[in-house]
């Protein structure tokens, strides 16, 4: 097992890929913090995983706080008796959908980047030391392949995923004289719920079906597949793991060609 015994935070732990990804660490053997502002799922999916041998625990936190962050990364650090080996920041928000640029409100475009880029930055800020003490740690942010080119009635999204795509740069820069990698995975279009809203929300705006939308974003990939959660999960265990342990500052993208 590539984690074996490895401490690892996961935000969004529970909801849609969020979840693939938890349960895919812990069969690879990791001790996890399953982190998300809804306490209901977490702490059902880590009773879920402690059932079958996974240490685990569910910490409630809305991670644009300050002071919850703070205090839930002190929490999970208490948790692993002080060691905080992994970081994996999966929450995030959708926001508007299929919506132009002036037609975004302001309320709803800093809404989306709160959630998305400080709900990243705060839980790096504060896991981030106990990594430097140690001289060890990774770090795995979920982007998105809209953080690599423009999409359309998506404004509020795409800047938010180029915002994580930039900080992740930059703080690749900042640790890597701590021996700490930070990367961030780029999905395009996921099979998750969230899929599902988004096709069924452009075919009500634009008069069309369902299925000719999900049709629309198959034919735009190069492999003519959708991006599966699981696909996500095993790519976050590889930057999780020491098989990648000389790579940081880098975005895996994982859309089947959406962003050629």
């Amino acid at each position: 097992m590539r984690l074996e015994q490895k401490n690892i935070i996961i935000t969004g732990a529970a909801q849609g890929m969020g979840g693939t990804i938890t349960r895919q660490l812990a069969r690879e053997g990791a001790n996890l913090a399953l982190v998300a502002r809804t306490p209901g799922p977490i702490e059902e999916l880590a009773e879920e995983l402690k059932a079958s041998g996974t240490r685990a625990t569910a910490i409630s936190c809305d991670v644009t706080d300050d002071e919850r962050v703070k205090n839930m990364v002190a929490e999970a650090s208490r948790f692993f008796d002080g060691r905080i080996d992994v970081l994996v920041n999966a929450a995030g928000a959708t926001g508007p959908i299929e919506t132009p640029v002036w037609d975004i409100s302001r309320e709803d475009f800093e809404s989306l980047l709160q959630k998305n880029i400080i709900g990243t930055f705060l839980p790096m800020k504060y896991a981030i030391p106990a990594m430097i003490e140690r001289r060890s740690g990774k770090i795995v942010n979920i982007g998105g392949a809209s953080g690599l080119k423009g999409y359309r009635y998506r404004a509020g999204y795409s800047s938010s995923k180029w915002g994580v795509r930039g900080l992740t740069r930059t703080a690749a820069l900042d640790c890597g004289e701590y021996n700490i990698n930070v990367n961030a995975i780029m999905p395009g279009i996921v099979e998750t719920p969230r899929m599902e809203k988004l096709c069924q929300e452009k075919a009500r705006v634009k008069g069309t079906t369902y299925e000719e939308e999900y049709a629309d974003y198959v034919s735009e990939m190069a492999l003519r597949r959708v991006t599966t959660p699981q696909d996500i999960a095993n790519a976050v265990v590889f930057l999780a793991c020491d098989d990648s342990k000389n790579i940081t500052g880098q975005e895996m993208v994982i859309c089947g060609g959406w962003a050629v």
